[in-house]
């Protein structure tokens, strides 16, 4: 529609033409009033039954709530409307008319469970609230990809589909693949590794990961979006330095741009940028300080990982964003580098949220001899991953990166209650449609 005005643009004194969804429709005897919604917000639309046209009123004030019309019509100056404007119509078409009996109320005055907003997502995502997560998020996916050409690296895609998984067989989904077996890719792991041998060096992927996990809970999903980070001739702690400045600059970037977002949400005062240094335990100090808040059951000793109750009682202890550092080499992949003057050392790191790990990350194990025996000593076979292992034969220089989701990105900066808001359509154990 090359004449259409958003509603935010209209001015008083125009002749426009506004298309969206009838949102509510207001009767207050002798005049009516239809609420029309688009992308840019809401506007009025007045009907005086004794100065218009019988079907044009009848138009306006019967259409069904949702229904997708077009209003033409001169706007007026109106202080007692929403937006202070109104149209006074002269025509009203309706595109697209919606059933009367919606499964949500996209208005937000009646309140639907979580399962039914998913089921009718599309619907859902007419509601403030739901539209300004993916508002949000978008803010942050744009600022994460500025963040990272800032500091030099290239944007790549890597399979989806490949012959083994990042860590073995494990939490894999097969399928077919021309009469071979084949998964859908866990990780892009062992691919942007790859990538710092080659001529770009620096590098990161936004994109789809499949786990196959049997999670069923507020914080996991089986499809999600990973932030992936890798560079070579740097270490761990110069990885961190720039997993911190990512989640800062997506912070600063929604306090900058969403302001609109934040105020649906009701997020305006509580909001805040992390500001200070993230404080980096080592995994040791980390323990330390989980058993001496005295919230769990059992101590935990050397070698344990992180329960959720540990994640909590230490996220709560510390009181914003941390990393832990230097975890048990068993712990992490074999990917990951071991510390050569103690081997039961990694140089793994986690940042953490207070309400639970973000990111995974540390430096890789660059060494093509160690990279093999790595393998072996977690019971892989070496050999299903030559198209990886052989690469570090022909000169692959020290590295480091790390990887987080943008749902749980999302998640903890809005601090939504279940994963799957900030999904468009979520898949799990049992969600796989829409």
């Amino acid at each position: 529609m090359d004449d259409r005005t958003y509603t935010v643009d209209a001015e008083p004194g125009e002749r426009v033409t506004v298309a969206g969804w009838a949102h509510e429709i207001r009767d207050l005897g002798g005049i009516a009033f239809l609420i029309v919604r688009d992308q840019t917000g809401k506007i009025q639309v007045k009907f005086a039954p004794d100065e218009m046209d019988e079907s044009l009123v009848q138009t306006g004030t019967n259409v069904s709530r949702e229904s997708v019309v077009s209003v033409t019509g001169a706007v007026e100056e109106e202080p007692r409307a929403p937006t202070g404007v109104e149209i006074v119509p002269e025509s009203v078409e309706v595109l697209a008319p919606a059933d009367p009996e919606l499964p949500l109320d996209p208005t937000g005055k009646v309140d639907a469970d979580l399962s039914t907003r998913l089921d009718n997502r599309t619907l859902d995502l007419r509601s403030g609230e739901s539209k300004a997560i993916f508002e949000i998020r978008s803010t942050v996916l744009n600022a994460v990809r500025d963040y990272f050409r800032s500091v030099g690296c290239t944007e790549i895609n890597t399979p989806k589909i490949v012959a083994t998984g990042t860590e073995g067989g494990t939490e894999l989904f097969p399928l077919t693949y021309f009469g071979q077996e084949a998964f859908m890719n866990q990780s892009p792991q062992l691919f942007k590794q790859l990538m710092v041998g080659s001529g770009l060096e620096r590098v990161f992927e936004i994109g789809p990961i499949f786990r196959a996990e049997e999670h069923n809970t507020p914080r996991h999903l089986n499809e999600a979006t990973m932030i992936d980070f890798e560079s070579a001739f740097i270490d761990h702690h110069e990885a961190m330095d720039v997993c911190e400045g990512t989640l800062r600059a997506a912070y600063e970037a929604v306090e900058t741009d969403c302001h609109e977002q934040l105020e649906t949400l009701d997020l305006t005062d509580s909001f805040a940028v992390p500001q200070q240094s993230f404080p980096r335990l080592t995994y040791e100090e980390a323990i330390e300080r989980i058993n001496a808040t005295g919230e769990l059951d059992e101590q935990l000793v050397w070698g344990d990982d992180l329960p959720t109750e540990a994640e909590k009682a230490l996220g709560d202890d510390v009181g914003g964003h941390y990393f832990i550092t230097d975890w048990p080499s068993e712990i992490k992949p074999f990917y990951i580098q071991d510390y050569d003057d103690d081997p039961q050392l990694s140089k793994g790191f986690d940042l953490m949220h207070p309400r639970m790990e973000l990111v995974s990350g540390g430096q890789r194990e660059h060494r093509h001899d160690e990279l093999v025996a790595g393998f072996e000593q977690q019971g892989l076979d070496p050999e299903a991953f030559e198209y990886y292992t052989k690469m570090f034969r022909y000169g692959m220089p020290p590295h480091a990166g790390w990887a987080y989701g943008v749902e749980r990105l999302v998640m903890t900066m809005l601090g939504l209650s279940n994963i799957r808001e900030a999904v468009l359509f979520p898949r799990d154990r049992q969600r796989l449609s829409p």
